[in-house]
């Protein structure tokens, strides 16, 4: 299972300590390149052992028994095969929760908290605001910003049904589900006719949007792991913003706002879009990394021969 590299499959499961799996563990991860063996071995111990990690620094001469040796073991073995640690434990802290992961559903990463963090600051003096989120995935952008917003309610879209599953499980853990709908939708297909004239005070999306020659230099974490159409348009990674720009411009209710997360570089061709299709006071939001990763707008209130933003 773990190829060419060393696995730490050979020790003898009876004796095992927490001390000696870590041992064992960061010298595969180790000799497989991976990154932050150390941290990944601590983190995959004390889901598999029970214990917190903590415990594991205090307590290395704690035994471990045998059947939790093999599921320790096996998260190793994929580990050195590249995979995620939150593909392994089948979840992803963000923001202030954690969210169940699927086949279907991209790996929630910090970057996308500016997101989260910006949509609150527009809409935290709001009265019960609405939210679309195109292309939830894991639900992970609006159950954030809805869990923050008291009265707020949102409706989360994706092509994926596995997506949409993922999402509606991580809404009910949250205990969440009078807030978020999760449904199928090609774009915005799902919605009502009665939605669509009544509005959105945000609409939000973190679309595919890497170029297809981007891909290739993606780490193998992310390529072989992560949804492929969730990454790219296969193209210049500007075809949902292209779709979504004016597709959001119908949705926004007057005053109301759009937020896209972007890649490095795009905010100039994402905000001209966004002007094209009418928004108004484009800004742009840098994450912790200190690259642009959000483009934003307003719709402006009109009446007869005066518009206010």
């Amino acid at each position: 299972m773990a190829g060419d590299h060393p696995t730490p499959h050979d020790g003898a499961t009876h004796g095992a300590t927490l001390g000696t799996l870590m041992a064992e563990a960061v010298a595969a991860l180790n000799a497989a390149g991976i990154e932050n063996a150390r941290m990944d071995a601590r983190i995959l111990l004390a889901r598999a052992a029970g214990v917190d990690g903590g415990r594991i620094t205090a307590w290395p001469e704690d035994a471990v028994a045998p059947d939790k040796v093999a599921v320790f073991r096996d998260m190793i073995a994929r580990r050195t095969q590249n995979e995620p640690v939150g593909r392994i434990l089948g979840e992803r802290d963000f923001w202030r929760h954690t969210f169940k992961l699927a086949p279907d559903t991209l790996e929630p990463r910090p970057d996308s908290e500016t997101l989260v963090e910006w949509a609150i600051d527009f809409l935290e003096d709001a009265d019960a605001p609405r939210i679309v989120d195109f292309g939830t995935g894991t639900g992970c952008l609006l159950l954030s910003t809805l869990g923050d917003l008291p009265g707020s309610t949102g409706i989360g879209l994706d092509i994926s049904d596995g997506a949409v599953a993922c999402a509606q499980q991580n809404a009910a853990a949250l205990e969440m589900e009078d807030q978020a709908e999760f449904r199928v939708s090609d774009w915005d297909s799902a919605l009502s006719p009665a939605e669509r004239e009544a509005g959105f005070d945000l609409v939000m999306s973190n679309p595919p949007y890497i170029t297809r020659e981007e891909m290739d230099s993606l780490s193998a974490e992310v390529q072989k792991f992560d949804p492929r159409r969730a990454l790219t348009d296969e193209g210049d990674g500007l075809a949902a913003y292209r779709i979504l720009s004016k597709t959001a411009f119908e949705l926004t209710k007057p005053g109301g706002f759009v937020i896209f997360e972007i890649g490095r570089g795009q905010e100039a061709d994402v905000g001209h879009l966004l002007v094209e299709a009418g928004f108004v006071g484009v800004e742009h939001r840098e994450d912790l990394g200190g690259i642009v990763r959000c483009v934003a707008a307003k719709k402006t209130r009109c009446s007869v021969g005066r518009c206010v933003i």
